[in-house]
């Protein structure tokens, strides 16, 4: 008997050929499920987080943590001035699993721990896997696990609201929200950020760097210990406050979660935690990422996948988290992390080249989140274009609720560097922007926090560079910066009305932040000059900043009225004069990107009726020139040659450089 045919190979024919190993895949992944939960769910099945580790409990404490090539453990701290001590020695039970048990009077909140452990040919101090908290001496530099059982624990007072559609993200880093040169915390972001955020009209904030990492360099892209809210920032009750606050102001509050490799180090993270190099991770070549420094988590383990699992669960459950974005997705997915690849064809995705065991886990990974909080928003960071990514499950996709659209930026990127102004062809940008698979959504966005990294330029730093140190002020003409805020404003209305699921802006690009992000390193004489937000330059009212803020601000309040499913009717396209021209709902947008020639009484045809401008790029208030008259109903006129035809003629006045959004009445 034939089996029934997936609905990701019914929307794409194209995918016919490659349906054994879309079936193989999905299958794989149920037959994983089933060997994992034994009948029962993915719920139940990730709740290591929930035996491994420190629990407190009525009669005292226990500790559990999986090390199977250890020959003994110790619990190693304060309460016993770092020996090993008999009375502290773990006791191996089945599967690799140790385990103690300790009086209540053993260990108190604050206390600092390690586990010293013997294994065959060496020994040596280790922070548990499943730690909840870390933290870092500012005198030696040594990490440490810390005992966190606060006499009065967070208590969650706002109920989580399922994020609105569509979605606004605003991603952001909690270290470098600050001004000041110094490491930004918790509290700070809920007291002073937070409130900015809901200000300007997002409704979702991406947290970057919350799970622990040894440098801070790294963005948070090196975990050590996953289980552990980063606590350079502060502590695990100020980031449950934070995100609590955040559910407040009816913001979904999103992690951006690790789970494509881990950091090398074997004192702090999980390089060799009991002696044993490939226990979490892969052996031989495929152990280290050769680009990332790191190591490659082995999929195919079932204790791996018990880690992860409930990794992704106790984040939701223990912080409540509205869901992640997932980082490195593309890593995961291939064997050769996508290094060189060119993913030019259908083949490239069904070569034998694919992780078959990943694929399987972010299945499983997505499935679980899902199960768990049905509303939760689950996102790939994945640039291959793998058919089926954020198709869901039962349809015989991987089951992620949106994927970042990455050729999105890259394209804006190669156009402002390689291109001039009158080589921007309306044609290729409304390709590049509507090119996507029908049946997943995507996150839009013009930069992110990559486009900004050292070495690097944000778009309004590409557009304008070092005049952007001497040319910002209200009072000062200059045309590299007319030209550089014109474009922005262009590129991220664009950008944003185009989506057919959510939006992404990172921390501070909506004011148009000046120059790179550089964390402090040996390089940089460890600075953090260039790790901060210059909140000052968007609240000095005699800048242009605020100008862009003002434009992003009522970008983003007119937008989310729109729903994202409504469809994109291309209304003019003509790459000569650079004027671009869609429908979608009752808004008309269009953009004149002709660095010179303005247009009177320029002709569209669209759906008849009255319209009325709601947003206008050169407005004086968002630092245009405000040559368009706003006040003006613009009232469509039949064809002469086709009097009949749904649509019809509507003239406007378009200045070079400019977007208009009017909305029919």
């Amino acid at each position: 008997m034939k089996s029934k045919t997936l609905k990701i190979i019914k929307n794409d024919p194209w995918l016919e050929p490659y349906r054994q190993a879309i079936e193989g895949r999905y299958n794989y992944a149920l037959s994983r499920e089933k060997s994992l939960t034994k009948g029962g769910s993915l719920s139940e099945f990730a709740n290591g987080h929930l035996f491994f580790g420190l629990h407190k409990h009525p009669d005292g404490w226990t500790f559990r943590e999986w090390a199977p090539n250890a020959d003994s453990i110790y619990l190693i701290g304060e309460f016993n001035q770092w020996e090993r001590r008999p009375e502290y020695a773990l006791e191996k039970k089945e599967h690799g699993v140790w385990e103690i048990h300790l009086a209540a009077d053993c260990l108190k909140h604050g206390d600092l721990y390690k586990m010293y452990v013997s294994w065959p040919g060496g020994s040596g101090e280790r922070i548990p896997a499943w730690t909840r908290r870390v933290v870092q001496d500012p005198v030696s530099l040594i990490f440490s696990a810390q005992v966190w059982e606060p006499a009065n624990p967070y208590r969650f007072k706002h109920k989580v609201k399922p994020p609105s559609q569509p979605l606004f993200i605003y991603e952001c880093h909690i270290g470098m929200a600050t001004e000041e040169e110094r490491i930004g915390t918790y509290d700070e972001f809920r007291r002073l950020v937070l409130p900015r955020i809901v200000d300007n009209g997002y409704n979702a904030i991406q947290i970057m760097a919350i799970q622990e990492h040894p440098y801070y360099g790294s963005f948070g892209y090196h975990v050590s210990s996953f289980f552990a809210a980063s606590s350079r920032f502060g502590t695990p009750e100020e980031l449950k406050r934070l995100i609590d606050e955040a559910h407040g102001y009816g913001l979904a509050v999103i992690m951006d979660i690790v789970h494509s490799h881990a950091v090398k180090n074997s004192v702090e993270g999980l390089g060799c935690l009991d002696g044993d190099p490939n226990l979490y991770f892969h052996s031989g070549d495929r152990r280290e990422h050769p680009a990332w420094d790191s190591l490659c988590f082995n999929y195919g383990r079932d204790e791996v996948l018990h880690f992860l699992l409930s990794n992704c669960k106790y984040w939701l459950d223990e912080f409540r988290f509205d869901g992640f974005r997932f980082d490195g997705v593309t890593s995961m997915l291939y064997r050769s992390h996508g290094l060189g690849e060119s993913f030019s064809s259908y083949d490239d995705y069904y070569n034998l080249n694919q992780d078959g065991d990943a694929i399987a886990y972010l299945t499983l990974a997505n499935k679980l989140i899902h199960e768990i909080k049905p509303k939760a928003i689950t996102i790939a960071e994945e640039v291959s274009g793998m058919p089926g990514l954020a198709a869901s499950i039962k349809d015989g996709g991987i089951g992620f609720d949106y994927r970042m659209a990455m050729g999105i930026p890259d394209f804006w990127i190669k156009l402002i560097k390689e291109y001039s102004d009158e080589d921007w062809k309306p044609g290729a940008i409304w390709w590049e922007l509507t090119n996507r698979r029908k049946d997943e959504k995507t996150i839009s966005y013009a930069e992110s926090h990559d486009q900004a990294l050292v070495g690097d330029k944000t778009i309004i730093f590409r557009l304008i560079d070092a005049d952007m140190y001497w040319h910002m002020s209200k009072n000062d003409q200059n045309l590299m910066v007319d030209r550089g805020i014109a474009l922005h404003k262009i590129i991220r209305l664009l950008t944003a009305s185009t989506i057919n699921g959510g939006y992404l802006n990172f921390m501070g690009n909506e004011f148009g932040h000046p120059e790179w992000i550089d964390f402090p390193r040996e390089g940089n004489g460890w600075s953090y000059k260039y790790a901060r937000r210059q909140w000052s330059l968007l609240e000095n009212r005699q800048l242009k900043y605020a100008d862009l803020h003002a434009f992003d601000k009522a970008m983003v309040m007119l937008l989310k009225k729109i729903n994202p499913k409504e469809p994109l009717y291309q209304r003019w396209l003509h790459d000569q004069d650079q004027i671009m021209a869609f429908e979608r709902a009752s808004f008309l947008f269009v953009f004149n990107l002709h660095p010179s020639r303005s247009f009177v009484d320029y002709g569209i045809l669209v759906q008849k009726g009255n319209y009325k401008i709601v947003l206008n790029s050169d407005a004086k208030e968002f630092g245009g020139f405000g040559l368009v008259n706003e006040q003006i109903v613009h009232t469509t006129t039949q064809t002469a040659k086709n009097p009949d035809f749904e649509l019809e003629w509507i003239r406007l006045y378009l200045p070079s450089r400019t977007a208009l959004v009017l909305k029919r009445q």
